[in-house]
């Protein structure tokens, strides 16, 4: 790990963000789209190209966080034809800006903290045109802070309103305490674990991650198409296929993990945030480790 701690350019942000949804995409990811199957009316091509049409905007010093996540969202609107990544904009944009910053020895922890806590509603303006543009199935309307609406509050406010059901909007209440505390943690014994063992591709590596997020957290993206318990039951079935990817996925397990994707797919289940959270964690480790900062303050709060 680099012992410089600098803010990373955003070259190196946008070359990481692009690595991340890459990454995502050639692994194989029961219910998703990847390199193996399409499905859900889409391709691999349209996550490539929206991932590329993002990048530049991702960390883009020029623009207001929420300006970022707009701008992100409508060029991969435009270039893919559809919403493919908005979930992954909303949560690679706030870590991009934890690692722009001149923070010294602060940690990913710390630097979100700060990040998260200077947003207000004019962040909350861009990105409920944001979200409004990329209109994400089962949205759903709120008496409060309802994305159809200019908002009267702050964005970190609006999304604590929608916490208890949606894990993206968790992620901005809670400082991505998840994702800095359990996911990225989960990354690294997963990834320590591939080098005890022979013949572990990154893509492997990727999708044990994602059937550990999988069968761990129900997926807001069912939660909201189809409701709590159908997620619940993807879960579960993602916990009864814990021999074919635990303690890693291996290309003899393929099979059963393709039968599995089918099944997700004839019936429309997409784990969407599932994808999303592993793209960030994949993207929150890279430069966690580019720009030298730990994940943790030393100091107890």
């Amino acid at each position: 790990m680099s012992a410089s701690r600098t803010p990373l350019d955003p070259d190196a942000i946008a070359s990481a963000f692009v690595a991340a949804c890459r990454a995502e995409l050639t692994a194989l990811k029961p219910g998703n789209v990847h390199v193996h199957a399409a499905g859900h009316g889409m391709e691999v091509a349209h996550f490539l190209n929206a991932a590329d049409a993002a990048a530049e905007f991702v960390a883009e010093p020029a623009l207001s966080f929420g300006m970022r996540v707009r701008a992100a969202v409508g060029n991969s609107m435009a270039a893919a034809g559809c919403n493919t990544n908005l979930g992954i904009i909303l949560l690679c944009v706030p870590l991009a800006a934890a690692a722009m910053l001149d923070a010294g020895e602060a940690s990913l922890a710390e630097r979100m903290a700060h990040v998260l806590g200077g947003l207000d509603s004019s962040d909350a303006y861009h990105v409920f045109a944001a979200i409004r543009a990329a209109n994400p199935g089962g949205l759903g309307r709120s008496e409060t802070a309802d994305v159809a609406a200019p908002p009267a509050i702050g964005l970190v406010e609006a999304m604590r309103l929608a916490a208890a059901r949606d894990r993206i909007a968790a992620a901005y209440a809670n400082r991505f305490r998840d994702l800095i505390e359990d996911h990225i943690p989960d990354l690294r014994r997963i990834e320590a674990r591939a080098g005890e063992a022979e013949g572990v591709t990154r893509d492997d590596i990727v999708a044990t991650l994602y059937m550990s997020l999988l069968s761990r957290f129900p997926d807001s993206h069912i939660r909201r198409k189809f409701g709590f318990e159908v997620a619940s039951h993807v879960q579960r079935l993602a916990r009864s296929a814990r021999p074919s990817w635990h303690p890693l996925v291996r290309p003899q397990a393929y099979p059963a993990l393709l039968a599995l994707d089918t099944l997700l797919k004839e019936n429309g289940w997409n784990p969407g945030t599932s994808a999303d959270f592993t793209v960030a964690t994949l993207f929150a480790s890279d430069l966690a480790q580019r720009g030298g900062f730990s994940l943790l303050s030393n100091v107890a709060s």
